[in-house]
């Protein structure tokens, strides 16, 4: 397999904006446990619960939501906690809960198996849940939707069963040097068996991959396209329907980790024209261990198993297999059945709310951290800067001068009950371009509020302000 590598710019601080100094809270001890907070009503009882929009006036969407989060009225360490590593996971609303609970309590059983009123109830929700993932991205047919356990497994379902398939000796890979472990390391898998070459694209000054260069590295070798719509570092959104058209234009198919756009925004398949795209339940207010992918049925149809036994087949003789029809293809064994429903429940009640007043509100409240961020001295933020023209999605990862990023979230944590995250992000390749070996990252959803902010910025200036008193 041969790779080419991208050439590696040197770290650089931006000059920051600095403000007013802020009294500091030091202290030899840290405080370690968490309580929860007994006197908040917790709303949501139902499954099928809708939030109304706010209108002038009225609470954020942030505080209109928030009573539906059992999880984020407790205190940590002592604080109230400020819950804003969304991009690793998201949080789960009671109405999320009561579904797991209600499939557990009222109708377990196996799907697909039996005829008796537990299986088909339970077969009914399950199959539910497709038709409601495939109406929440507007795929044409329930039967695109193949539930995973993740969108890695997703991503990998795609490298063995069609990549196996249909690469050759020479073929090119395209991703961006943006790309999640899960987008890359598949692929190195199946180039390494193949024969075929993995192409980076760089990033621009802007700090969001090249687009341009995209474009221009596209030709019949092309076989395929792996990209992320929102990078989970950056921030960045990529014209997926460009690069859609432009990939098709050379025989290539594309491949859209969407694990950061569908939790916070409209995602259309079919007005992007991507041929897979995959993402995660457990970022989008949905339970872990299930993801789902969407394939066009064409191709899907023409792809080989991925896994053996359970429900993939059609027949099964001593000496060979036949197989069924995508979804089943695909879906070997017993599957994540209420995990499937949870994250039906999760469609519910995001689509109750509305993908564009999510959109709209994290853009204005990620524009709120980013220039909050400014304030702290020394620091550099990935990614591009946020104008007319640019919308970042609500995350920021960033970097402080002398300052381990581990060592900032620790300290928010413990002292301030602040939940970030440090780390590579699963983008080791990213950071090493970027010239650093870890950031810190804090990433905001539609229920984080202004208030939010304003206590992780705070608790964030605190935290410098201790370690630099070490100096």
């Amino acid at each position: 397999m041969e790779v080419l590598i991208p050439k590696l710019p040197s770290f650089k601080f931006r000059s920051p904006s600095y403000c007013c100094s802020i009294t500091t809270r030091t202290s030899s001890c840290v405080r370690v446990g968490f309580r929860r907070l007994s006197s908040l009503p917790i709303c949501a009882s139902t499954v099928n619960q809708t939030v109304a929009e706010p209108t002038v006036g009225s609470p954020s969407l942030g505080h209109s939501t928030r009573p539906h989060f059992p999880i984020l009225h407790q205190e940590v360490n002592g604080s109230k906690l400020v819950y804003i590593d969304n991009a690793a996971t998201s949080q789960k609303p009671t109405a999320v809960i009561k579904a797991l609970q209600n499939y557990y309590e009222g109708y377990n059983s196996n799907v697909h198996r039996g005829i008796h009123f537990l299986s088909a109830k339970a077969t009914d929700e399950y199959e539910s849940a497709r038709k409601k993932v495939a109406a929440f991205i507007n795929a044409s047919d329930s039967r695109e939707i193949v539930f995973t356990r993740n969108a890695t497994e997703a991503i990998n379902l795609v490298a063995y069963s069609w990549g196996l398939s249909n690469l050759k000796p020479g073929d090119e890979i395209i991703l961006t040097v943006a790309e999640h472990h899960s987008a890359i390391v598949p692929w190195q898998l199946v180039a390494q068996k193949v024969g075929a070459v993995l192409k980076f694209v760089n990033l621009n000054e802007d700090e969001v991959p090249d687009i341009d260069k995209l474009k221009e590295m596209l030709s019949r070798k092309t076989k395929i396209v792996v990209v992320h719509h929102v990078s989970n570092v950056l921030a960045s959104v990529l014209p997926i329907r460009d690069i859609a058209h432009w990939a098709h234009d050379v025989g290539a198919k594309v491949l859209v980790d969407a694990c950061q756009s569908v939790p916070h925004m409209t995602v259309d398949v079919q007005n992007l024209d991507v041929d897979f795209l995959v993402a995660s339940s457990h970022k989008m207010c949905g339970p872990t261990g299930i993801g789902f992918l969407y394939g066009k049925m064409d191709l899907l149809s023409s792809m080989p198993p991925f896994l053996g036994g359970g429900e993939m087949i059609a027949d099964v003789y001593f000496d060979h297999s036949t197989y069924a029809e995508p979804p089943s293809r695909f879906e070997a064994g017993t599957p994540a059945i209420g995990e499937a429903i949870g994250l039906g429940a999760a469609i519910d009640y995001l689509s109750g709310i509305g993908m564009q007043a999510i959109h709209e509100y994290e853009v204005e409240l990620g524009n709120y951290l980013y220039e909050k961020l400014l304030s702290v001295p020394n620091i550099r933020i990935y990614g591009p800067a946020p104008s007319k023209e640019v919308k970042r999605a609500s995350l920021c990862s960033f970097n402080i001068e002398n300052l381990h990023p581990t060592d900032l979230a620790t300290f928010l944590d413990q002292q301030h009950g602040v939940a970030i995250r440090s780390g590579h992000h699963c983008a080791q390749p990213l950071h090493r371009y970027l010239g650093v070996s870890a950031s810190a990252r804090a990433s905001l959803y539609f229920y984080n509020t202004k208030e939010d902010v304003d206590n992780f910025i705070h608790a964030l200036h605190d935290t410098v302000n201790f370690f630099n008193s070490f100096k």
